[in-house]
């Protein structure tokens, strides 16, 4: 019981000098050992690490999930250890809606099939996003995070304990200096000195060794940031990953909606009747319900013109504007020459207006008897 006493007296009186040593210091009034300019180089160098590693791992999240709520969510999940529901992102719910309403308008109708293969391929990027957040988490904000909470909190533990040796070891000088001064007056001090200086030795060996521990862990930053560099390597490579994809996925989208202006004729009841009466080949257009056979009888009819090497006229469909010098702008409705030439593309034709002349799409093109 005694010796828990003097234990606990002990550790009361060590608590008391760090707190007069520090406020002292705070002061001016005592002196304060300074750690070489290596040892705080390796400590700025960790402090800058660690708040960038932060802001870094921050707003990855919210590129990742733009979503407040959701983040919030999620973080209230990890903490509990379970899982959070699985719901769906922006790009699948943006297809769930997009699918829906062409089944809506009727997949037959333009308007509808667009919109259902739109919404296929925002499906396609949901689950793109899907992998890159999956693989962006795994390989990137992990270790970002195993950095903050793992090897940062080890620095700062270490840190303090260092900054706790060094205030028993200016502690320490302070008494000895003290105890020195009282021996010159009176020699009854001199057992005073003796002890002060033998605590002198301890406190310099134990924060000389703090000093290295922390040290040594400071010095491993250079391989964290290393590591880092990899974990980048990785995340630029899934985000390349998903943008090639997202691209090709809207590269293929575009190239089926360049075929909806040939169908869209046969599918929308008011266009059929304009150019049913406006057409001298309308026996082939008065009825929207046979677009197939429309069709043939358009792709046969190209399929001629091309072979012949001759010209023909064609109504425009619809507008076009010219992507290039190379290509002639519509309008829709106009009666242009057209003919073929020999190399070219089997999507397009030349046209001629007046004197002026240039690649259209055909289709966009309605030949004419």
């Amino acid at each position: 019981m005694d010796f828990n006493v003097k234990k606990l007296a002990a550790g009361a009186g060590t608590l008391l000098s760090r707190a007069v040593q520090f406020t002292e210091e705070k002061l001016g009034q005592a002196e304060k050992t300074e750690l070489d300019a290596h040892l705080e180089n390796l400590l700025s160098k960790a402090d800058c690490t660690k708040q960038w590693t932060e802001k870094i791992m921050k707003q990855t999240e919210v590129l990742l999930q733009p979503n407040p709520n959701a983040r919030i969510e999620e973080f209230v999940y990890e903490k509990l250890d379970r899982k959070a529901p699985s719901r769906l992102n922006n790009p699948e719910q943006l297809s769930q809606y997009m699918i829906d309403a062409g089944n809506e308008f009727g997949p037959g109708t333009a308007y509808g099939n667009a919109l259902i293969k739109c919404g296929e391929t925002q499906k396609r990027i949901g689950t793109a996003d899907r992998e890159l957040i999956q693989t962006a988490a795994t390989n990137f904000l992990t270790p970002l995070r195993n950095f903050i909470e793992g090897d940062y909190k080890t620095i700062s533990r270490e840190r303090k304990l260092l900054q706790i040796k060094r205030l028993d070891l200016d502690a320490a000088k302070t008494r000895l200096k003290k105890a020195r001064v009282a021996e010159a007056r009176a020699a009854m001090w001199k057992e005073e000195v003796t002890k002060c200086e033998q605590e002198l030795r301890i406190t310099q060996s134990e924060f000389d060794r703090q000093a290295e521990i922390t040290r040594l862990l400071l010095e491993g930053i250079s391989s964290t940031h290393a590591h880092h560099l990899r974990c980048l390597n990785d995340f630029v490579e899934a985000q390349m990953t998903y943008y090639a994809q997202c691209y090709q996925y809207m590269l293929d989208l575009q190239k089926q909606l360049g075929s909806f202006p040939s169908t869209f004729l046969a599918n929308n009841n008011q266009s059929s009747s304009t150019h049913m009466q406006s057409g001298p080949n309308s026996s082939m257009s008065t009825s929207p319900s046979l677009p197939a056979g429309s069709n043939i009888v358009v792709t046969s009819g190209f399929s001629e013109l091309k072979a012949s090497n001759g010209s023909r006229k064609a109504r425009v469909l619809y507008d076009y504007d010219a992507a290039n010098s190379s290509e002639l702008s519509l309008l829709a409705d106009e009666v242009i020459t057209v003919y073929s030439l020999p190399g070219m593309d089997s999507d397009w034709l030349m046209g001629e207006r007046g004197n002026q002349t240039g690649k259209v799409p055909i289709t966009y093109l309605e030949l004419l008897n």
